[in-house]
């Protein structure tokens, strides 16, 4: 884009617009082209430069339709229809020195007569600091049960305000990074990002993976002797470790998705950790009278069918478990549950599944007739 085309379009889009598109760049390209614009767009625009991306001042829009307590309803109206088309769903009061007052809906002022002082229909307006971040301005919208919040300075003055459409495009992100850090992805990956920055943010976890996939191995390796005598049962690992890791994922996707709308709080972990642990215990009796009439057929061995049975209610019940406190877990030591819980979770669930499988064999190989 050149200079003149640059001067001639930021000098009228949307201030707002404007910063999303330049913070895309680097900071010493970013001044230059802030430095070729007037002063007062500048300025306008380097405001929204200082907030970070993802906190409330990133995410509001400036343009606030405000009055004084002491206006009436006509001048609201009066002020309305200047605006033409636009669409106010409320207004803001604010005092002399800026600071927010309430809010009054604008089913209010069509209702209300016009010589109706504002202040006697206000109501109060939560709002969110300029600097929180983009979870607590959903938390705080879930909590007001509101559609647009306004956004505040540190003394709280309005300074702008976040509404429905930007909310939703924000829940919407907060959701998709949960999912991909999950799954070890970096938040800030897209679909088309730069090769190089996709392995910089995936790789760190995959060795992480590869060092507890090992620890799993380890464990099958401490009943290399039992495997060698019975080598049928190498044929079932998979099985064992498989249910028991979507057993563990199904808790924490449910665990995961009540810290985010804050349907549960930490205090509450052995409430959700119960519960998990029953639905595994009578998800695992069924799972198991199903493998075991399976696995008697397939290996003719009345004690592996036994065998194998206990072990997927055993590993089911503990990966409910794991998949309900591990999130928990990390929250309560501050830490974000996305971004490890995975990961961790499978470590659990494996080692778990094939303990509980490849123990319980070794144990009761001789009771049973395995061997």
């Amino acid at each position: 884009m050149d200079r003149s085309l640059f001067i001639g379009l930021f000098s009228q889009v949307d201030t707002h617009m404007a910063a999303r598109i330049l913070s895309r760049l680097n900071k010493d390209e970013a001044d230059k082209r802030l430095s070729l614009l007037p002063d007062i767009v500048s300025r306008e625009i380097q405001d929204f430069l200082d907030y970070l991306p993802g906190t409330a001042g990133y995410l509001m829009e400036t343009s606030v339709t405000t009055f004084y307590s002491d206006n009436t309803v006509e001048d609201v109206l009066n002020n309305i229809r200047k605006l033409g088309d636009r669409m106010i769903a409320l207004v803001y009061l604010i005092d002399d020195n800026g600071k927010l007052l309430g809010k009054v809906p604008i089913q209010y002022i069509a209702t209300s007569e016009p010589s109706e002082i504002l202040h006697k229909i206000m109501e109060p307006a939560p709002s969110i600091n300029a600097m929180a971040s983009r979870e607590e301005v959903l938390k705080v919208i879930d909590k007001e049960n509101i559609l647009q919040i306004p956004v505040t300075d540190i003394n709280n003055n309005l300074i702008g305000v976040i509404k429905n459409d930007t909310l939703i495009s924000a829940t919407k992100k907060e959701m998709t990074e949960n999912l991909q850090a999950m799954f070890g992805a970096g938040r800030e990956e897209q679909a088309l990002s730069k090769i190089s920055f996709a392995v910089r943010k995936r790789l760190p976890w995959l060795q992480v993976n590869l060092a507890t996939a090992f620890l799993a191995s380890m464990v099958v390796g401490f009943f290399e002797d039992t495997i060698a005598k019975i080598t049928i049962l190498a044929i079932f690992l998979p099985v064992v470790a498989g249910q028991s890791g979507n057993t563990g994922s199904q808790a924490l996707a449910v665990t995961m998705r009540g810290l985010a709308l804050k349907e549960i709080r930490i205090s509450q972990w052995f409430k959700v950790a119960r519960k998990e642990i029953m639905v595994g215990l009578i998800n695992g009796v069924a799972v198991a009278l199903t493998t075991g009439i399976i696995v008697y057929f397939w290996a003719s061995s009345l004690g592996i069918a036994i065998v194998i049975g206990i072990s997927m209610v055993i590993s089911m019940i503990i990966a409910g478990f794991a998949g309900a406190v591990i999130p928990m877990a990390l929250k309560a030591m501050g830490q974000d549950p996305a971004t490890s819980s995975s990961i961790i979770l499978t470590t659990v669930t494996d080692i778990c599944g094939f303990l509980s499988f490849l123990g319980l064999a070794t144990a009761l190989s001789s009771a049973l007739g395995i061997i």
